[in-house]
């Protein structure tokens, strides 16, 4: 992908609306590489603007380098993905909340599915996610205030799933939401422990 070029392409999902492979068109681009005070790279910046929802990606260009040939180095934001520290069901499934949030309900009942899996994951299988999701606050394994998000989670999947007769649909903010809170769990249940663990064995291996 060239900065100087009109279009980004190859990108798989806009980073804001999941939208598939995204018309990205070029609204900016820096005159040459961008001065700076401290010593370090300079680089050439450009800005690509999403045709459906708007959104814009900020790219770097390589550093020192600004010609026709100077290929696009970063993206700012990044598409998401699910961090591989979460076990794969799971991780799948909050994946899938991520690619969808353009479809608030599939989003919604993909972060519903995610959060429950991480659940099974920690040994809450029997009952009901409505009884699992209790059992992790009794047990401490959430927090009253992230077992009452995670309720409201649950009933925002509901909703669309069961086709429930008065408000069968979730809007895009309830998605995002719901999205985020499956992710923020996720990183609070294995991302944070699996960090952790790599500190102590990191520090032991040094001793």
């Amino acid at each position: 992908m060239k900065l100087i070029a009109d279009q980004l392409n190859n990108v798989s999902r806009c980073p804001h609306c999941s939208v598939a492979t995204p018309s990205l068109k070029r609204i900016f681009i820096s005159s040459n590489l961008v001065q700076r005070a401290t010593p370090g790279p300079k680089y050439g910046w450009a800005v690509f603007a999403c045709s459906t929802c708007g959104g814009c990606i900020l790219v770097r260009g390589e550093p020192n380098s600004y010609n026709g040939s100077t290929y696009v180095q970063k993206m700012f934001p990044t598409p998401q993905e699910a961090h591989e520290d979460i076990p794969v069901t799971a991780r799948t499934y909050l994946q899938q909340a991520y690619e969808t949030l353009h479809a608030p309900d599939a989003a919604a009942v993909m972060a519903g599915s995610a959060v429950d899996a991480m659940l099974k994951e920690h040994g809450y299988i029997d009952g009901s996610v409505y009884t699992r999701i209790n059992q992790a606050v009794e047990k401490h394994l959430l927090t009253e205030a992230m077992g009452e998000w995670a309720h409201s989670v649950r009933l925002g999947s509901n909703r669309p799933r069961h086709a429930d007769a008065e408000n069968p649909h979730v809007s895009p903010d309830e998605a995002r939401q719901s999205v985020e809170f499956a992710e923020a769990l996720g990183h609070f249940l294995f991302v944070l422990t699996a960090r952790i663990q790599r500190g102590i064995d990191a520090a032991q291996q040094d001793k």
